[in-house]
């Protein structure tokens, strides 16, 4: 209590500070991973096409599932690791940030095409996104349930900025230290003091974070109360597809899951690709590779600076306006590009490093639509506390396997114009394909996010949740 003091004292929020920490925990590590593992995996350890999409698929099935299977059992278990949001975030922290390891570290000496690398990428992939679900989902239900406040929320996610922005810079430090991972050595040890630090953040939001509803009656427990083992197991089922269906039939939350998986495939495809398209499309005397290291960590800390300075936005104009805006300006720099050409190196660069930015400061809005889907469902079907995970849950459910449908629909185009062979050639040989394979990739900066911006347009403009932020609170703060 001494600690809330002195905090309050300094003029931090004690509540957004605890939340916030796990944000700059993971946000340390899930850059790191989502950044570098599809370089290291192709370039590095020379995995297979065939090994790459059979992992990407078992990565996306088991990604897809588990949001919903954690969302369900975080809001309806008698456990309390797993009902108490903070106590879920206290026991997974350690496990999410050895899982973020597993990919750095060779299970031997990889020959091209090895069958074994190919199991270490479904492995990496699937524990790391276990742990990053069970620990971030409940996370997500604690934005929605520390307070039910339109301007609380507006903090949370203005610590939570400040936060990511910190935790963000991790992928500027690590391309500095391991020279873009060149030094592998150095990489892999600044990839384990990278998990350590994250772990602690983490844990500091386990120990003093708090729910409203953290002595919440389960839901199952609200329709048959009393009710024995045997009733409370086929409870779990029908529960379990009623509550499913009862979210789903929401057309706010279908219109905002269609969005929002073109928003999560577009940040697989920046994330994934912009350091290999970088490589290929920028000459290294025109950006070496330092300056190629503060552009790729510019795309991860500029995102939290634009959020942090469109706080007075999102109170006057609301999120709905500004995520609407945000596609329209990526329609338009894309068609730019595309006109201007590839031969401008200088704006090619701004291009990709912008367009992380924009892509990554809108997904991080997207707390808010979620929270107010959360408390209309809350009010619609009087329940006693709020589906918050699994609403989260089933989002991601829709919206997680993009995730691997990128880098997958991404690498074939690529390898269909000999990307596999060449990506390690000379500049000067077979120049040729060299420049079919650059031409297709400039193709796809341009022509991606230009699609994909028309298509969220189509999805989010029929969204009716749009002044949320002009009504001081839609429900008492329990």
């Amino acid at each position: 209590m001494n600690v809330f003091r002195h905090l309050i004292n300094f003029g931090v929020n004690p509540a957004a500070l605890a939340y916030a920490m796990t944000t700059l925990g993971s946000s340390m590590i899930n850059n790191i991973f989502s950044f570098y593992y599809v370089k290291l995996f192709l370039n590095r350890y020379k995995i297979s096409e065939g090994a790459f999409h059979q992992s990407q698929v078992v990565y996306m099935v088991w990604n897809a599932v588990n949001d919903p299977l954690f969302g369900y059992l975080q809001d309806n278990s008698r456990v309390a690791c797993c009902s108490q949001r903070r106590l879920s975030i206290l026991y997974g922290a350690p496990l999410y940030s050895l899982s973020f390891l597993l990919a750095w570290f060779p299970w031997r000496s990889y020959a091209p095409g090895d069958w074994l690398s190919g199991l270490h990428l479904a492995v990496a992939l699937c524990a790391f996104d276990g742990m990053l679900t069970f620990v971030l989902l409940a996370q997500c239900a604690l934005f929605a349930e520390i307070s039910s406040h339109h301007q609380n929320r507006l903090r949370l996610i203005k610590y939570n900025q400040v936060a990511s922005l910190i935790g963000s810079s991790s992928v500027l430090f690590c391309g500095v230290v391991s020279r873009n991972m060149e030094d592998f050595t150095g990489f892999q040890a600044f990839t384990v003091l990278i998990a350590v630090l994250s772990c602690g953040c983490m844990l500091y939001t386990g120990f003093h974070s708090e729910s409203r509803f953290d002595n919440k009656v389960n839901q199952c427990e609200s329709v048959v109360p009393g009710s024995d083992d045997q009733t409370s197991h086929a409870c779990s089922f029908s529960t379990l597809r009623m509550l499913t269906w009862q979210i789903l039939a929401n057309r706010d939350f279908q219109l905002f899951v269609l969005m929002n998986f073109f928003q999560v495939f577009m940040l697989a495809f920046f994330n994934n690709f912009t350091m290999i398209f970088a490589e290929h499309l920028i000459p290294p005397d025109v950006l070496p590779s330092f300056a190629k290291s503060i552009m790729y960590g510019a795309g991860f800390i500029c995102p939290q600076l634009l959020v942090l300075s469109s706080q007075r936005l999102l109170h006057g104009l609301g999120y709905y306006r500004i995520i609407l805006f945000t596609f329209y300006v990526e329609a338009g720099m894309a068609t730019v590009m595309l006109a201007v050409g590839p031969q401008h190196y200088y704006v090619l660069a701004f291009f990709l490093t912008i367009n992380m930015v924009i892509i990554q400061a809108c997904f991080s809005l997207f707390g808010l639509p979620l929270a107010d889907i959360i408390d209309t469902d809350l009010q619609k079907y009087k329940r006693s506390s709020p589906l918050s995970s699994m609403v989260f849950g089933t989002n991601a459910l829709f919206t997680k396997p993009a995730q691997s449908l990128a880098p997958m629909m991404v690498l074939s185009i690529l390898n269909q114009f000999g990307y596999e062979q060449l990506k390690d050639a000379a500049k000067d040989s077979n120049q040729s394909a060299l420049e079919s394979l650059h031409s297709i990739m400039f193709y796809l900066v341009c022509l991606v996010p230009m699609c994909v911006a028309a298509l969220q347009v189509l999805a989010w403009r029929p969204f009716s949740i749009r002044n949320s932020h002009t009504v001081d609170t839609k429900y008492i703060d329990g």
